[in-house]
């Protein structure tokens, strides 16, 4: 099971939240082709490894936050407020 950390209301069991979808991915202008609105909605990538996400603490508080999470593993990364960014891994030096 998920265990998710609320920044307001502490570290909670997933069945509190509910997915929203992929944090990375971008809105399309109103005014796109269809092809781009059906693209933007029915094409998915399926990530294996880390993913950023939106989730909703719909049970709780009813914040957005932003999580990266393993898509293989289920590890929980990195949980911030949807307007932060996850720090980057430290390149190694050669």
């Amino acid at each position: 099971m998920l265990r998710i950390k609320c920044p307001y209301c502490g570290t909670r069991e997933h069945t509190e939240f509910t997915y929203g979808e992929d944090a990375k991915r971008i809105l399309p202008d109103t005014d796109a082709s269809l092809d781009v609105w059906n693209t933007y909605v029915f094409a998915r990538h399926n990530v294996a490894g880390e993913h950023l996400e939106y989730w909703q603490h719909t049970l709780g508080c009813r914040a957005w936050l932003k999580v990266q999470r393993n898509t293989l593993t289920h590890t929980i990364s990195w949980i911030g407020l949807p307007q932060d960014t996850p720090p980057q891994p430290e390149e190694e030096c050669s």
